[in-house]
């Protein structure tokens, strides 16, 4: 895991964390992990989401918490899964939303891609997970890091939607310092809190951000694979 696998925009806007000592013991805990134990995602695509999306087209963030811990899952950017892999409960709730929200059709799949492509950058607070072990790679300095990347993306001074949903990703609100930027709070979508998240219309909230800050919607049907 190296500050090379980020593409150069970001690495540009993050260079001072690679220096710090959080960072370094962060790389030593990730390597270690990976020597004992099944970790995810796969360490080429632990910085997907930042590959994906890159720092001057960022539209739209939507913050998630750690990545999925079951087999061929998680790929590097939330809530997403690789394809030919099931939808999980949360994306399953995501997408019934979305069709309910925006008329889009449900997809045959659950790799957003897509939407990370049209601005929509899918980040986890937290980048590596133990199989089968939710959140058992917090508080190893992931947090330090993603934060500086959304305290990158508020100092930006073409605006951003930051999506937050659910009560972890609420803390983030108190990065987004400059009243150019929006946020747009909902529920999480898991099952535990679908009853809130669903009838939202989270959607159209972020779309309707967008265009009060002078920016385009997202065009948020995802294509068939």
């Amino acid at each position: 895991m190296s500050p090379d696998q980020l593409p150069s925009d970001w690495r540009a806007v993050l260079a001072d964390e690679f220096e710090k000592p959080y960072f370094k013991e962060l790389v030593e805990f990730v390597e270690e992990e990976r020597k004992n134990q099944t970790v995810y995602p796969p360490a080429d695509d632990v910085f997907n989401a930042f590959k994906a999306t890159p720092y001057k087209k960022v539209k739209v963030l939507l913050l998630g918490q750690d990545p999925y811990h079951g087999p061929r899952q998680a790929h590097g950017m939330c809530f997403s899964v690789q394809p030919g892999v099931r939808p999980p409960p949360s994306l399953v709730n995501m997408f019934k939303e979305l069709h309910d929200d925006l008329g889009c059709k449900i997809p045959n799949h659950g790799y957003l891609q897509a939407w990370a492509e049209h601005g929509v950058m899918l980040l986890n607070a937290v980048l590596t997970v133990r199989a089968s072990e939710p959140n058992s790679h917090k508080n190893h300095g992931w947090e330090k890091f993603t934060d500086a990347a959304i305290k990158a993306l508020n100092d930006r001074e073409k605006p951003v939607v930051f999506a937050l949903w659910g009560a972890y990703a609420q803390k983030k609100e108190k990065l987004v310092t400059n009243d150019r930027h929006r946020v747009v709070k909902a529920a999480h979508p898991s099952p535990l809190s679908a009853a809130k998240f669903l009838g939202s219309k989270p959607y159209s909230a972020i779309n309707k951000a967008l265009e009060e800050v002078g920016q385009k919607p997202v065009d948020w049907q995802i294509p068939d694979r």
